[in-house]
């Protein structure tokens, strides 16, 4: 049976420019720093490597106890053993996700709209990422959600949603009175010379924004 998911600090990993050790080095900082969920993102590798470094990840994030979701490759979440899998809207679909990793695995999903929120909850996810909330650096391309969608699709649905896309700690004002989960990073943690303040920032930064 799947617990509550905690997705407070969700960190999105991004290995460009880095050695398969500094990148393992840097995720067990954020988790040190309280990164409480983990989606392990690589458009870039072989399928291989990929599952070779999802092993690894995961084995880091057991230790701190916090989920490890591979984003979009289903393959690779079953070879690896991961904890499941997050999908985007071009991406296979919820369903077929959630029918190739069975009831309990972890089934995020990518939403841009209440109708897209509605149907990903219908067809099994378990928590969605809305967004992109700012304009980003990652090489992924963003289309911007606005806060008064992000505020109702939190409404729309019982799941946990995160707001994703240019976060960091000195903008998440605008987040104020929405009801979202969490947060999602890229770079305000993989760029920081230090993740686990980095961390340690967004979390302090998160809990003042709910009181």
């Amino acid at each position: 049976m799947k617990k509550q998911l905690d997705t407070t600090l969700y960190l999105v990993t991004d290995s460009t420019g880095l050695s398969e050790a500094a990148f393992l080095e840097k995720v067990e900082q954020a988790l040190q720093g309280g990164v409480t969920f983990l989606q392990l993102r690589e458009k870039e590798r072989s399928t291989r490597e990929y599952i070779h470094l999802a092993r690894q990840v995961h084995a880091l994030a057991r230790r701190y106890q916090v989920p490890l979701v591979v984003d979009d490759r289903v393959d690779v979440a079953l070879a690896a053993e991961v904890d499941g899998v997050h999908v985007g809207q071009s991406d296979m679909p919820v369903w077929q996700a959630r029918k190739l990793l069975g009831p309990d695995k972890i089934v995020g999903a990518t939403a841009k709209t209440v109708p897209q929120a509605l149907e990903a909850l219908e067809q099994g996810a378990d928590y969605l990422g809305v967004g992109a909330i700012y304009p980003t650096t990652t090489k992924v391309v963003t289309v911007i959600t606005s806060t008064d969608t992000l505020g109702e699709i939190c409404r729309a649905v019982p799941i946990p949603v995160n707001a994703i896309g240019g976060l960091n700690r000195d903008n998440l004002g605008v987040l104020k009175g929405i009801p979202i989960r969490g947060i999602c990073v890229v770079s305000a943690i993989m760029k920081a010379d230090d993740p686990k303040a980095a961390a340690e920032g967004l979390r302090l930064a998160f809990d003042q924004l709910k009181h």
